[in-house]
């Protein structure tokens, strides 16, 4: 994320990073405010307003397994824009050993994994695609071959315990 959680790459309602004359554009276009069009990137976009579905990927994920058109293209552009990203970083960092996959789509949707690390083939990523298919909802994994060039991981989040444990030391300052 930049300076707002709307930097990146899409969320279930966020647009994700965008050209910035789009938003002048649009606004043009469709005569909207800056709230009005701050209101759109924020809660009208990302996987909701590519897929016309919801912004919850299991939703999504359900109607693109049923042939919805806008469901598989907003897929698409999530696993483009996430591999894109990752791309980005490895060149800042001139490298990488290992590609963790965490949270909601990290660790509960193998086939978005499979799909991004297709797209990162010329690291010499390789999954192995049964480990990958059977490490959903909360399984801890190294997905990635042993040939592989770089480690896949899959390490299940716990966001609830990590809001508590910090919400515990800020009160504890008071």
């Amino acid at each position: 994320m930049g300076l707002t959680p709307l930097d990146g790459f899409m969320m279930g309602t966020r647009s994700g990073s965008l050209d910035p004359s789009v938003v002048t554009f649009i606004e043009g276009e469709e005569n909207l405010t800056p709230g009005e069009m701050n209101e759109i990137l924020n809660k009208e976009s990302g996987l909701l307003g590519i897929s016309g579905v919801s912004s919850d990927d299991r939703e999504v994920t359900a109607a693109a397994e049923n042939g919805n058109s806008r469901a598989i293209l907003a897929h698409e552009m999530l696993r483009y824009q996430v591999a894109k990203f990752i791309g980005g970083y490895v060149a800042a960092l001139n490298g990488c050993d290992a590609i963790v996959f965490t949270a909601g789509l990290g660790e509960n949707n193998a086939k978005h994994r499979a799909s991004i690390c297709a797209h990162l083939g010329y690291l010499g990523v390789k999954i192995n695609e049964d480990v990958n298919n059977e490490t959903i909802k909360g399984k801890e994994n190294k997905i990635s071959t042993p040939e592989s060039k770089v480690s896949v991981l899959v390490i299940p989040t716990n966001e609830e315990l990590m809001i508590a444990r910090d919400t515990k030391i800020i009160v504890e300052k008071l």
